[in-house]
């Protein structure tokens, strides 16, 4: 007999909404309290029966909204108490043109005034944390010549310094979507000019000038505005 605290698979569709929800459940009837270890992702992912890159994936959301914490070569500990009434946001639209754009606007419209929160509250802790993303963002960009997942994790620092986590889960529900079109084409092409203004928007956000963060992040987004619609074009 199984016991009722045992993960079962998960039978398609396999989102990461479906994974949340089979680990909430997991850890409100183990009864872990914040600062359990989680058990190992391979072990999750057999005991669902989805990759491990599905796994990470799905606990990045966890650990963006400050729910779990990651230490290298320590493992992934809980932070906050998960109830299985907890519910996670997941939006889904068809990945077209279109609905790019109308993502981005949603975006646009949570991101400027993330921005501003974050201006008006985020600790001394936070503006470390995000200094410290915008300098790995810096370094990889120099590198390589794009910063993809170091972009994100600039951003997503920002949201969390803004002291709603509802906010970064409204972002994460269309995140799959659109990074799936930052990936195609090369990322190399899309999205460069924008680069220098990240600068801007961390030392706006450290001076405590909201409206001024406000408006290089409706910059940044122009650019990606004007990057996207480009490469709309080029497919027709």
């Amino acid at each position: 007999m199984q016991s009722p605290f045992e993960l079962q698979p998960i039978i398609t569709p396999r989102s990461d909404t479906l994974i949340l929800d089979a680990l909430t459940r997991f850890m409100a009837q183990s009864g872990a309290q914040p600062g359990s270890r989680l058990p190992p992702e391979r072990e999750l992912a057999e005991k669902l029966g989805v990759s491990r890159n599905t796994v990470r994936e799905a606990l990045k959301r966890w650990e963006a909204l400050g729910i779990i914490l990651r230490k290298k070569g320590s493992g992934t500990f809980l932070q906050a108490d998960v109830g299985i009434n907890d519910s996670f946001l997941s939006l889904r639209f068809k990945n077209d043109s279109a609905n790019m754009l109308h993502a981005l606007e949603v975006r646009r419209i949570i991101e400027s005034e993330s921005c501003v929160l974050a201006a008006q509250r985020a600790s001394a802790e936070d503006l470390l944390e995000i200094e410290q993303r915008l300098i790995e963002m810096e370094r990889v960009h120099l590198a390589v010549g794009s910063a993809g997942a170091e972009d994100w994790a600039f951003h997503t620092s920002i949201y969390r310094a803004s002291g709603n986590p509802l906010l970064l889960q409204m972002l994460n529900g269309i995140y799959d979507s659109m990074h799936a079109f930052f990936e195609s084409p090369p990322e190399q092409a899309l999205f460069a000019d924008s680069f220098p203004l990240h600068r801007d928007l961390f030392n706006a956000i450290c001076q405590r000038d909201g409206e001024a963060a406000r408006a290089i992040c409706h910059q940044i987004l122009d650019i990606t505005e004007r990057d996207m619609k480009d490469v709309i074009n080029a497919k027709r």
